[in-house]
């Protein structure tokens, strides 16, 4: 049996989005619980160099609709960087979940050699699909979430490694 690149990347991005989603509920509640606006949260750094978690969540939801649509071979949606809100923020998310689940399957498994260039600050980069997902699209997928992660942790939202996990 073999594994596609769907399998790998699709289910993984979706269920991911999806903790992300819960984590926003559990800061919104931990915030009002402490008496303090929520909106305070998106605007937390790590530290001072680093995007907020407004940013952070962004640029996950960016990194898995981007992957899924390249591998693909389909254009990727644009969503404009205009959420101020968590629930705009979740509607974001729901938005990428219904994008990323409804890409054929058969489309993004076909992505495994299809060349996919990525255009960066400084260089254009070239690389076979299997490769931008692997070394590219779910590194960076997984810092950012991570990183939201780490800066609702830090703003003492009662949250542990099976929320982030979702088991």
């Amino acid at each position: 049996m073999t594994c596609g690149l769907h399998a790998v990347s699709v289910p993984v991005f979706a269920r991911i989005l999806r903790q992300v989603s819960s984590l926003l509920d559990k800061a919104v509640a931990d915030a009002e619980g402490r008496k303090f606006e929520p909106a305070v949260l998106l605007q937390s750094r790590l530290y001072p160099d680093m995007f907020p978690l407004l940013r952070q969540v962004q640029l996950a939801c960016d990194f898995a609709k981007g992957a899924c649509a390249r591998l693909a071979g389909v254009a990727v949606p644009a969503f404009p960087d205009e959420e101020t809100t968590v629930d705009e923020l979740k509607a974001r998310i729901a938005r990428v979940l219904t994008f990323i689940e409804g890409v054929s399957r058969d489309d993004v498994d076909a992505g495994f050699e299809r060349m996919i260039t990525i255009k960066l600050r400084d260089r254009s980069v070239e690389m076979k699909g299997v490769d931008y997902l692997n070394n590219m699209a779910m590194p960076n997928f997984y810092f950012h979430v991570t990183t939201a992660y780490a800066i609702l942790r830090h703003n003492g939202v009662p949250i542990g490694k099976r929320d982030f996990v979702g088991v």
